[in-house]
This record gives C-alpha cells, structure tokens and sequence, in this order.
C-alpha cells in the first residue's frame, strides 16, 4: 500500500485488513474518538504495521529469511495476549533496526510516537484490562522511552533567479496546467497534499481555501500571479474533451481524472530538469519553503507566515528566520566597531624584556 491515502478522496481511510486486530480497533478510535485526519490514521498504520512485521520476525525466525517479502508476512493472525508480550528492549530493538534501514531521526520519532499512542490506547482499557496471566496489570514499553529532540536542518529553498529561471523554462503537453502548479507552489506555499486535493468551489473571489493537516481550514489570498495562472489554465481544462473528476482543479490531459500526488511530482521533477535544477533535491515541498523565505525576505510578518503556511505553532515557522543571509551579515555589520582597522600591537619596554627573557629560555 503505498504510504499516501487516495488524494481524490482524502476524507476517506483503507479498511487496513492486513493487521492485528488490536491495531485496527486504534486506528478506529483515532478516526471515531480522536477525530484525527486520514493522512495521520494512514501514518500510524504504516508505522505500527512495520513494528509487528519487525515483530513476527523475531516471534518466528524462520520469517526473517530473506525469501519471505515483508508483505507476506500475515500480521492478523497476531493476538492480543501476543501483543502483551511486547517489552521495552522489543521497542529500543525496533527503533534501532528502523535506523538501521535508513530511517533518520523524525522517521524513528514518528514511529515511536505511534507506538507510544498504540500502547497507551492497550492501556486505557479500550480493549479490556491489560494485565498479563497472572493479572498484573501491563507496563507501557514505551514508557520513559526518549529519542531526544531530532535535529532541526535549514529548509532548503530556491533562489529568486532560480524561482523565475523554473517559471520561464516549463516543457510541456499541458503547459497552461504545469505553469499553474509552479506558480501556486511558488506564491502560496502549500503542500503537495494541499494541492492536489483543490476544487474549484474552494475558489472565492481572491482567495483559495485549503484543508490542511488535521483537515484544518484556512485561507490563502491569491496574487496577481496565481490569478494570471488560473486565468490561463481554467479554459484550458475547460475544453478538454474528456472530464471525470469535474471538481478537481488539476486534472490529467489524457484521462481527465484528479491528478494524484505522484504525478504532480514527476511534473516538478520535469520542470526542474528543463530549468537546469535537477540534482539539487529539490521536490514540491522545497518548493513550499522557497515560498515561505521569499515571502519573509520581503518583509512578510512571522504571524501573517504562519497561517499562510497553516502551521499549528509559529516555532515551526520561526525556522524561516535563520536562513535570511542578506539580514545576517547586515546584522553583524551594525556593530559599532565592524570596521575598526587592523592596528599593530603596541607594546610596553616591560613587555619587551619579558620577551627577550623568553627567547632566552627557550
């Protein structure tokens, strides 16, 4: 299963039918109960269904040969009173074998988190009393369980001339379209999954809606720019002769159906390689943080960022504000004593004699 839920239909979650049971009752109470977003229950589902494949490896050794591929590996014959066996050392293992795969710290963190959730749910009592045979009551593994803070990378963003030599360099079947996505990358800083999931009854006047994570609205104002795009776009994808998804604002030429995550990666990748960008690692997200940083340098207020970009805490957008060169060596230029010339050492007859008396020594 891939690790995005359907982006035509992303109020929507998969019937997760190759796991525990334990495991799908959570991920029902995080849909029912917690009221968390399908992209968050398609997370903790990828994580959780990793730590018990990891699991059944070490409950039968005989799975960790390399001839049984992880998806056959059968999960939902694991039990209740087997998930109670679980301890600390099984969940530090696991962490440690995820970083062993080439999973970085925020990976390993999610994943703890997730397991963190899963068995904090077992011992609530949602699934009855968590006690072992003897009925003594379940520890959470997970318990006192830290990874430490992950380490917090510059976004990494394209320059000005960078941004505009991508804009000017589009080769495509469906120019209007793909000239359209940049632009919006480009203006409004919105996810991939953001985009993807627009319709056009999200349009009103001068602003577009946005269903961002935890399906938190909120609205973005368009500039001339992503006006002009749309301008030019719209009848385009009005004319096509095929046209399946009619909500959807970005379509496929050929199939008319909504554009999934994926392909609009691909187009990105396309542009970037037509623009002399490819190699870089830049994607669709980086594009979002040249966005962010363009709109800071030019004097956007860190609280006005934050809702454009929909993040829950301004922290997060307070990253934007290590990355302003010009501003940095401005700011170390302001020192009174910047442009001190370089002076010779002036030194005292004392000094002196205290030097020579050195030389002597040495």
């Amino acid at each position: 299963m891939s690790s995005y839920i359907d982006v035509a239909h992303p109020d929507r979650h998969a019937p997760y039918l190759d796991i525990p049971d334990a495991v799908i009752e959570y991920l029902h109470y995080l849909d029912v109960v917690k009221l968390r977003s399908p992209r968050t229950i398609n997370g903790y589902y990828l994580d959780l269904r990793s730590f018990f494949r990891y699991m059944m490896c070490i409950w039968h050794p005989e799975l960790s040969d390399d001839a049984t591929p992880a998806e056959q590996i059968d999960l939902t014959c694991i039990t209740l009173d087997q998930i109670k066996t679980v301890q600390k050392r099984d969940i530090i293992n696991f962490l440690d074998y995820a970083r062993s795969h080439s999973n970085g710290s925020k990976a390993r963190a999610r994943k703890l988190s997730a397991l963190r959730g899963f068995f904090g749910y077992l011992g609530s009592g949602y699934l009855g009393e968590y006690t072992d045979k003897n009925g003594n009551r379940i520890k959470n593994p997970t318990e006192n369980i830290s990874l430490g803070a992950p380490k917090k990378a510059l976004p990494k963003y394209l320059s000005v001339d960078e941004s505009l030599s991508l804009l000017n360099n589009i080769q495509s079947d469906f120019y209007e379209r793909d000239f359209c996505i940049l632009t919006l990358f480009l203006n409004c800083g919105m996810r991939l999954a953001e985009l993807v999931t627009i319709d056009l009854g999200d349009f009103k006047d001068d602003t577009i809606r946005i269903v961002g994570k935890g399906n938190k609205e909120r609205l973005v104002y368009l500039n001339n720019s992503c006006k002009t795009a749309l301008s030019h776009y719209l009848p385009k994808r009005a004319a096509l002769p095929k046209l399946i998804d009619k909500q959807a604002l970005f379509v496929s030429k050929r199939t008319g159906k909504r554009l999934t995550a994926r392909r609009v990666e691909q187009i990105v990748e396309k542009c970037l390689q037509s623009a002399g960008l490819d190699g870089k690692g830049y994607s669709p997200h980086k594009l979002r943080h040249t966005a962010a940083t363009l709109m800071y340098q030019g004097g956007v207020d860190m609280l006005a960022l934050k809702e454009i970009l929909g993040h829950e805490n301004v922290s997060t957008t307070q990253i934007y504000t290590h990355i302003n060169q010009a501003q940095l060596r401005q700011a170390v230029n302001c020192s009174p004593i910047a442009n001190e010339d370089y002076a010779e050492p002036r030194r005292s007859a004392e000094n002196e004699l205290e030097q020579d008396s050195d030389e002597e020594d040495i």
